[in-house]
């Protein structure tokens, strides 16, 4: 089943004529045009149920996932921040990219710690290739919503102190008084 899918997925974009590679082209470097990242992965044996349960996921986070021909995604990548990314580009690979620094990284290194068939390659944020251990490091950041309910905790501990003393100060002169 996993070869069958590998096959399917290799054959839908060899079989394109010029028109359609270059509306491909088109739609991936206008994703990569405003992408802060991209991880590519070899997806070797990984059975189609398993690619569709890392597309949801990966739609669910704002991440860009697809399968492509490697000469097309040198195309897309071709005068970006990305371009110095191309030289990773060779074998069966799926491509993740995301406007977010950290989902991209993210959805496919979570993914490749419950199937070992996803192996990751390479990387890029911000114009910076990354190794495996790069995008592992990328991944394991907190997302910015989480960076930023922490950042109004901080920020808020102080005034809840504060508010806290006050009130407290508050009541002890009321018992005072009475």
């Amino acid at each position: 089943m996993a070869a069958c899918a590998v096959h399917h997925l290799r054959r839908l974009t060899v079989g394109l004529n010029l028109n359609d590679k270059k509306a491909v082209v088109a739609e991936v470097s206008a994703k990569v045009a405003t992408a802060q990242t991209i991880v590519v992965a070899e997806y070797r044996g990984i059975q189609v149920g398993h690619l569709t349960k890392l597309r949801a996921t990966a739609r669910s986070q704002g991440v860009y996932l697809r399968v492509l021909k490697n000469t097309l995604a040198r195309r897309s990548v071709e005068g970006t921040q990305f371009a110095n990314l191309a030289d990773e580009m060779t074998g069966p690979l799926i491509y993740s990219i995301s406007d977010d620094a950290v989902a991209a990284a993210k959805v496919i290194a979570d993914f490749a710690k419950t199937n070992d068939k996803m192996v990751v390659k390479a990387g890029n944020y911000a114009g910076k290739n990354l190794d495996k251990a790069g995008v592992a490091a990328l991944a394991s950041i907190p997302s910015r919503e989480v960076l930023i309910s922490q950042l109004l905790g901080v920020m808020l501990a102080p005034v809840s102190g504060f508010a806290r003393g006050l009130a407290a100060l508050a009541a002890k002169k009321e018992t005072e008084a009475a």
